[in-house]
């Protein structure tokens, strides 16, 4: 999104800049209805495009952020898994020496 905003600026500079170059003797009488229908114009079609964009952005991120939670919580279901077979490997373990240390006939 900064990114879009340093771009945004960048070409509104620009479109000042080329406004000045062509225009010689413009002054704040001059402008005109076309002059303000081309600003608003300009203003509604980065603003829509403006919406798409964050739209999108925003879509990805909540993805994204979904699959973080996901792989957080595969980790922890890992942990408790080889925690269990830990456990349970111990008590087969222990279960082994008793038998052998006490054989039945």
């Amino acid at each position: 999104m900064k990114n879009l905003t340093i771009i945004g600026l960048v070409l509104l500079a620009l479109s000042v800049l080329l406004f000045y170059l062509t225009s010689s003797n413009f002054t704040v009488n001059d402008l005109g209805m076309s002059h303000v229908m081309g600003i608003l114009g300009g203003i509604g079609i980065g603003l829509i495009i403006g919406g798409m964009v964050g739209y999108v952005s925003k879509g990805s991120a909540i993805k994204q952020e979904q699959k973080k939670k996901e792989f957080k919580q595969l980790q922890k279901d890992k942990e408790d898994l080889e925690k269990q077979a830990a456990e349970i490997a111990r008590r087969e373990a222990e279960l082994r020496n008793q038998e052998n240390q006490n054989p039945q006939v």
